[in-house]
């Protein structure tokens, strides 16, 4: 009797183990060890991030502003900027940088850290967070140079005087707005740069677009393009006849800030 009895409880505790080790099994298939975090609070992999406000933070915000604004670089928080740039080549120079400047490469291809998938995230992210949802490429002049810089067309003067001379004086000295006749300065941009600085101003400095009439004659009429063009060329000879405007800017016009773009005569981006 004793012995049989032995055998019930023994074959008890072993269905009693068993039944154990299910619920167990149930628990862990549908709750994560004790300890461990949940799916939803785990790192991601630096390479399969695709959140824009992250990827942005990590690799725009340092030169372009925290909201995309006020950086050192122009400003990408700009809705004719992201209006006129063809989505092909906002990619293109997130991923492959601007040759000679300090705009590095961001694909791993080319020496960076973000994948392609990153680097569109990135692209698709500027266009939809701060593009106006009904702005159309038309509105503006062409994002991109005609050709090769060119001589400047006989009213180039003409047309500086009217869109720039109030802000910047008339040989580019520096007023109420730096100097550009400054062969640092011109030296940091590039003709495509200086372009898409004409057409968009710095509206986080208050400079104004090439439309705007802020600064300018009450009859101002906005550039054209090929006016945009020969202020291109126009703005970049001044550098070269004021050598001394650098030092005398910074001393007449200490507190005053001026827009810094990319540097080298890069005519594609």
């Amino acid at each position: 009797m004793l012995t049989q009895a032995r055998v019930v409880t023994r074959d008890k505790r072993r269905h009693c183990c068993a039944w154990l080790l299910l619920v167990f099994v149930g628990l862990c298939a549908g709750c994560d060890f004790p300890g461990q975090q949940s799916a939803q609070f785990r790192p991601v992999p630096a390479d399969q991030v695709l959140n824009f406000d992250a990827l942005y933070a990590t690799n725009c915000s340092g030169c372009h502003g925290a909201d995309g604004r006020l950086g050192p670089a122009p400003p990408l928080n700009d809705p004719i900027f992201l209006s006129i740039i063809p989505d092909n080549v906002l990619y293109s120079l997130i991923r492959d940088g601007r040759h000679g400047t300090l705009m590095p490469a961001f694909s791993q291809d080319k020496g960076g850290t973000l994948t392609g998938a990153q680097v569109r995230a990135l692209a698709d992210g500027l266009k939809s967070r701060w593009r106006p949802a009904n702005a159309k490429i038309t509105d503006f002049p062409p994002y991109a140079l005609a050709g090769k810089p060119k001589s400047q067309g006989p009213n180039a003067s003409a047309v500086y005087a009217r869109a720039c001379a109030g802000c910047h004086g008339t040989k580019g000295e520096g007023s109420s707005a730096g100097a550009i006749a400054d062969p640092a300065f011109i030296a940091l941009l590039s003709d495509q740069a200086l372009r898409r600085l004409i057409i968009t101003g710095r509206p986080d400095l208050g400079m104004p677009s090439y439309s705007q009439t802020d600064g300018r004659d009450d009859n101002y009429r906005p550039l054209t393009s090929g006016e945009i063009d020969d202020l291109v060329t126009y703005v970049r000879s001044l550098g070269k006849q004021v050598p001394a405007t650098a030092s005398r800017d910074r001393f007449l016009h200490s507190g005053l800030t001026a827009p810094i773009a990319a540097t080298t005569n890069d005519t594609t981006n």
